[in-house]
């Protein structure tokens, strides 16, 4: 089996004083390859740097919707740079986050269409975050629609409709360990028998959004318990492991040109 953490922020500081062991944690349970995601200049910079040090280890750079009211185009220009590196497969975390508001609605939009128009010209695949956007999101997607446009959103956690809209425009779909929670995960559970085998990634969010059962025991989630999230999936869709592994390895390795 061989299982691909497709998003984690093992930039953050909790990870500080253990990374080596939590990579090393990662490989011995089958966790081979991980997406470092960045969410602001500086953690695309530690992001990178992560991913120049250790092997099978990649990152992405980004402005996360959280952080659009930093985004300015010096920012963009530094991360273009960034983007240049060969450890660099993605471009986000970016998208629109309308729950907490820490950046306001048009700082968000401006920022989110003006990454798209970069990831585009540099062929980068996106890495989506969506949260209480009320179609705002998915109408930008729409409008700046192109065929060559690949991505993922990052912590499904919406409806079916939205989800086969997103299918309709060729995108992945991210799984966490959301989907391992007894209540919490009761509609993804059900969602998941919709998408199709070939666009399912699994991913961590790491440090946040631990699976069970390591739920119970730490606070902190790493790129080890994805294999959790992928147990789970793999059980309601009454899959063989290796060969479902082998699929969902496939897509993502497809989806990063990796």
């Amino acid at each position: 089996m061989k299982l691909f953490d497709s998003h984690c922020h093992i930039d953050d500081k909790s990870f500080n004083n253990d990374l080596l062991n939590v990579i090393e944690n990662a490989r011995k349970e089958d966790v081979r390859s991980a997406m470092v995601v960045g969410v602001t200049k500086k953690s695309s910079e530690k992001a990178v740097e992560i991913a120049d040090k250790y092997e099978n280890i990649y990152a992405s750079v980004g402005i996360h919707p959280h952080d659009a009211k930093n985004c300015d185009e010096n920012t963009l220009e530094d991360l273009i740079k960034l983007s240049k590196k060969s450890c660099v497969k993605a471009w986000g975390e970016t998208g629109l986050d309308f729950n907490r508001m820490f950046s306001d609605q048009n700082d968000q939009e401006k920022c989110f269409i003006r990454q798209l128009e970069i990831a585009d010209s540099l062929e980068l695949p996106l890495i989506f975050h969506e949260r209480d956007s009320e179609g705002r999101f998915l109408e930008i997607l729409k409008t700046t629609h192109t065929k060559s446009r690949r991505g993922v959103v990052h912590c499904f956690s919406g409806n079916l409709d939205e989800m086969n809209e997103y299918l309709e425009l060729g995108y992945y779909i991210g799984i966490t360990g959301i989907i391992t929670i007894q209540k919490r995960g009761l509609t993804l559970r059900d969602l998941i028998h919709h998408i199709p085998k070939d666009k399912i990634l699994i991913e961590t969010d790491a440090p946040y959004l631990t699976p069970a059962p390591q739920k119970n025991k730490s606070r902190r989630n790493e790129p080890a318990f994805v294999k959790s999230t992928f147990l789970k999936i793999a059980d309601i869709l009454n899959e063989d492991i290796d060969s479902f592994s082998n699929i969902i390895w496939d897509n993502t390795v497809r989806l990063f040109k990796i």
